[in-house]
């Protein structure tokens, strides 16, 4: 399908790219082109669009993390076929692993699963792991926000994709008093909500 410029090739073990999701891509180019030096890494990255789509128009790397075997077949795939295979990596397993302590990046870009358990049987064309986000549809964006705190330059940002008006503002509670990782922008996207979140 198409994404932006771009055609990203998927199957049905992966989450169909979402074309809102473009959304995303777009203020994260937006970003970098003032952001700090250093490289981009997408979390829970399926088949890799959002992140490619962000680093197409710079010369920034790109890491991509999934724990899904089948996102990261096509995430590699993907980046080959845009040409920007020699500055993509893609790493399979839990986020919290397969990074290292000492690794920063300029930008994180993140789409977790955030339908809360109970209504995942309302979508059956997607897979569960693409989609399954915990009780309240917030465990893997907790998890994002807490690795990128832990690998974020100084200065660096995480764009985050949640799905409601009421995730921002559990997001925006938990955060509440803290000096040094704010929200610092949301815009609402045609099914999603995009939350802007700054190292200071």
């Amino acid at each position: 399908m198409g994404f932006g410029p771009l055609r990203i090739a998927f199957d049905g073990r992966v989450l169909r790219p979402r074309p809102w999701t473009e959304a995303q891509a777009t203020w994260a180019a937006e970003i970098l082109e003032t952001a700090p030096p250093g490289a981009v890494l997408e979390l829970c990255a399926g088949a890799g669009q959002i992140g490619l789509l962000a680093v197409l128009g710079s010369s920034r790397r790109l890491v991509c993390v999934d724990v899904n075997p089948a996102a990261c077949e096509w995430a590699r795939h993907n980046a080959d076929a845009a040409g920007l295979g020699a500055r993509v990596e893609v790493r399979e397993g839990p986020m919290e692993d397969v990074l290292r302590d000492s690794e920063r990046f300029a930008l994180v870009v993140a789409d977790p699963p955030w339908v809360p358990r109970a209504r995942v049987g309302d979508y059956p064309e997607d897979p569960v792991v693409a989609i399954d986000g915990g009780d309240d549809g917030m465990d893997l964006a907790w998890l994002c926000v807490d690795v990128a705190r832990s690998h974020l330059t100084p200065l660096g940002t995480l764009l985050l994709q949640l799905g409601t008006v009421e995730q921002v503002d559990a997001l925006r509670a938990r955060l509440h008093g803290d000096d040094d990782f704010v929200v610092t922008e949301v815009r609402w996207c045609d099914r999603g909500v995009l939350v802007r979140l700054d190292l200071t």
